[in-house]
């Protein structure tokens, strides 16, 4: 480690013992550490697969078939998946009190299976299933196995209706519930931790934005540079999970 990083990760850690409201936002890039591909880089999922509206998705059975054949690669990727250093140093920033909770876009649900109970799911998750016709939900393994099994657009097992995983489509708009929390959560903190985040990506990328604006010092960490980080009081460039686990202990 230079003296550069030395200096800021000690600067991280005076921030860290100052607060006691903090919020971490998270993005794809803390889970690349644990073997989940990100949106955006180079062979990332959208490098891979073109995206499947939401309007799509219900109007055209290719499209159906096209969105599931996609969610099957994904959850193939994700489904051994464990949480990473990062993922546990944040868990144990909630243990130690110090946090309102975690914002995140991610849908692999790392940051509960690393310990953290305060999370709100921006994106939804793609460890569950929801039936769009009866709301019925379900964990997503169960509709796994039958993808395996060749059944290439599984359809609710007590209605026949839609089945998709219980993200965010597309051309769907957020929770409103959850959206309005995460800007409660920004204003209500005293230090805003962006960890894998390229923070382009609206309305999330307004949280750091709320926070600072409300008083709170802005951390951002993440391995290439963001529209943000001339905002922020600090800026980490760098793989997440080794510097929150230097930090943090």
């Amino acid at each position: 480690m230079t003296d550069q990083n030395t200096k800021e990760i000690q600067k991280l850690r005076s921030f860290l013992k100052q607060s006691s409201r903090a919020v971490v936002f998270t993005g794809a890039g803390i889970s690349t550490e644990s073997g989940v591909s990100d949106y955006r880089s180079k062979g990332g999922i959208w490098d891979r697969f073109q995206p499947v509206t939401i309007q799509e998705f219900l109007a055209d059975e290719e499209k159906r078939r096209e969105y599931w054949h996609r969610k099957k690669e994904m959850f193939t990727e994700m489904k051994d998946a464990k949480p990473n250093a990062g993922h546990e140093a944040i868990a144990r920033l909630e243990k130690l009190g110090k946090l309102i909770g975690v914002i995140t876009q991610n849908i692999d649900g790392l940051h509960q299976m690393a310990g953290n109970q305060k999370v709100l799911e921006l994106h939804g998750t793609n460890r569950e299933t929801i039936c769009l016709a009866c709301a019925r939900t379900g964990p997503f393994e169960s509709v796994y196995q039958r993808l395996l099994q060749g059944d290439e657009i599984p359809l609710c097992r007590d209605c026949r209706g839609f089945l998709k995983p219980n993200t965010i489509s597309f051309g769907q708009a957020l929770v409103v519930e959850v959206l309005n929390l995460a800007i409660e959560w920004a204003r209500n903190s005293d230090l805003m931790l962006a960890v894998g985040s390229t923070l382009v990506v609206e309305p999330a990328a307004s949280f750091p934005r709320l926070a600072k604006r409300a008083g709170a010092n802005l951390v951002i960490i993440n391995r290439d540079p963001t529209p943000l980080d001339s905002l922020a009081d600090l800026v980490l460039h760098g793989t997440a999970g080794p510097i929150l686990a230097e930090a943090i202990g």
